[in-house]
């Protein structure tokens, strides 16, 4: 069965992410649009942001373990605030923040890179302790082939940029549903 969220459902997911970072950043409680039964589902999501399109934060969860709905307001608060390679988002930024959210479908284990479908899908790579993923959006924007996006994924997960080839490595591929606010 195809997972459809609608129009109004986005809406609700969005102004909720951004309810939320701006209730933390006010020190004050975030109120919420009552949820609806697919927003109930438990699925993966990962909630972006960008400022003056150029990445400011993305956190996720590839596996829903939690409400999507509960799973965007952590990943949005995740997103501004304990993304390691940015600061805390600042009160004042929060005008300038676009939300992108993508709700991920379950991962589909792949024998080979051969599976992956540039656009269409995202991957994760997993060899031992390490792991890496991109969500399906990430090499269109990077204008990445399938080579380009294997190697610069590996260096993610800090591999080497051939251990996809690696016998003990797994890899995997899930579909996103992605929306933004504008």
């Amino acid at each position: 069965m195809e997972f459809i969220i609608t129009d109004e459902e986005k809406k609700i997911l969005l102004e909720s992410a951004r309810e939320t970072i701006a209730a933390k950043l006010s020190d004050r409680k975030a109120e919420y649009e009552p949820v609806t039964k697919t927003l109930e589902t438990k699925c993966g999501a990962f909630v972006t942001l960008h400022k003056h399109g150029q990445l400011r934060g993305c956190i996720g969860n590839l596996i829903g373990v939690k409400p999507l709905y509960t799973t965007i307001r952590d990943m949005a608060i995740a997103s501004a605030f304990e993304d390691p390679r940015f600061m805390p988002l600042s009160k004042n930024e929060l005008e300038e923040i676009n939300i992108e959210i993508s709700v991920l479908s379950p991962l589909e284990k792949i024998k080979s890179i051969d599976g992956i479908k540039i656009g269409e899908h995202g991957i994760l790579i997993k060899r031992g302790f390490r792991s890496g993923t991109f969500l399906p959006q990430v090499a269109v924007e990077q204008r990445w082939d399938i080579n380009e996006l294997i190697t610069n994924l590996c260096y993610k997960a800090g591999m080497d940029k051939d251990s996809w080839k690696a016998p003990d490595t797994e890899l995997f591929v899930y579909t996103a549903i992605v929306f933004s606010e504008k």
